[in-house]
């Protein structure tokens, strides 16, 4: 069975376990309300919840393929909202789906792909009665609080990547390897931001919208998760600045090295050329050529030689080519 639990409460406190296929009358005053947490949920388990807590067929087909960008649908009196989780593998951002069914007097989280289940959150929840009991409502934002929340290590962890990876372009050079986990990070990012935009889209329409099932009591816990989501916004879109200036510092200073390399072949090269150009003119072998006969002439074109060539380093060193 995919079901992680289904509990009934009352008054923030747990009552006991409920039943799919029965489902509970629970108090007019919503005192009581059902909360039903499902893991990869097999079609039948869902259908059986939809007959015995009237969940809209399209609601339920999207909550089956599971491949929804985050939205939030009222069908009549039930909410159904789809939130996008994620997590961070290697150099990858991998995403899951939790969709929720928000009635009268009851909530079901129906949960795919995401490794971070909801346990610990029901557990905290059951361990403050004051909080559960505003109801279901207030639940689904304690899950889209802790799926949010779940978004801040993804940014702390490529961050710190990206810290090391400007520290190493400053130091020495980025090698192939680290420019192609640039553009991994990058493009990374760029699929987050498509999943961040929806998110708060949600949560504005949490917010500003009127909805049933939802008091407008609560509306101030989701502007909350909205400040959240935002935050993380504004932390990728810096993310994607540093990984932008990373490359082009690493650029840079790759063609300034290339600069400072030219420059210095370019000075030994006019070095070079001077007793190039002597030897190459008395190597020409003519009969009548002024000072052959000179007694000193070999160690006269040696000095001058030298004393050009010493010239031609000092003033390189001079204007830093060399």
């Amino acid at each position: 069975m995919s079901v992680v639990a289904a509990t009934l409460y009352r008054n923030g406190k747990k009552v006991g376990p409920v039943s799919l296929d029965h489902p509970l009358q629970c108090a007019k005053d919503r005192s009581e309300f059902v909360w039903i947490g499902l893991f990869e949920p097999s079609e039948a388990e869902l259908r059986t919840l939809q007959e015995s807590y009237g969940l809209h067929p399209l609601a339920v087909e999207d909550a089956l393929q599971a491949h929804q960008v985050p939205k939030v649908d009222v069908y009549g009196e039930q909410v159904f909202v789809v939130a996008k989780t994620a997590r961070i593998e290697g150099d990858a951002i991998a995403y899951g789906e939790t969709s929720f069914f928000v009635g009268q007097d009851y909530i079901i989280s129906v949960r795919h792909g995401s490794a971070r289940g909801y346990v610990s959150l029901r557990d905290h929840l059951e361990a403050a009665p004051s909080l559960l009991g505003n109801g279901e409502d207030y639940v689904l934002h304690a899950i889209l609080d802790f799926i949010v929340d779940g978004y801040l290590p993804i940014v702390e962890t490529i961050e710190e990547d990206v810290l090391r990876m400007e520290q190493t372009a400053l130091d020495t050079f980025l090698g192939r390897d680290d420019v192609m986990r640039i553009f991994r990070l990058r493009r990374e990012l760029i699929r987050f931001q498509r999943v961040l935009g929806p998110m708060s889209e949600v949560c504005n329409k949490l917010i500003h919208l009127d909805l049933p099932c939802l008091d407008t009591e609560v509306r101030p816990y989701f502007s909350d998760v909205l400040d959240h989501v935002r935050r993380v916004e504004g932390m990728v879109q810096t993310l994607r600045e540093v990984l932008a200036s990373v490359f082009e510092v690493s650029h840079l200073l790759e063609q300034q090295r290339q600069g400072e390399i030219t420059r210095q072949l370019a000075a030994w090269a006019a070095i070079l050329a001077v007793p190039t150009a002597i030897a190459g003119i008395y190597g020409m072998n003519f009969e009548y050529m002024p000072e052959l006969k000179t007694h000193f002439g070999y160690f006269v074109v040696l000095g001058v030689i030298a004393a050009l060539c010493v010239t031609l380093f000092f003033r390189f060193k001079r204007a830093r080519w060399l």
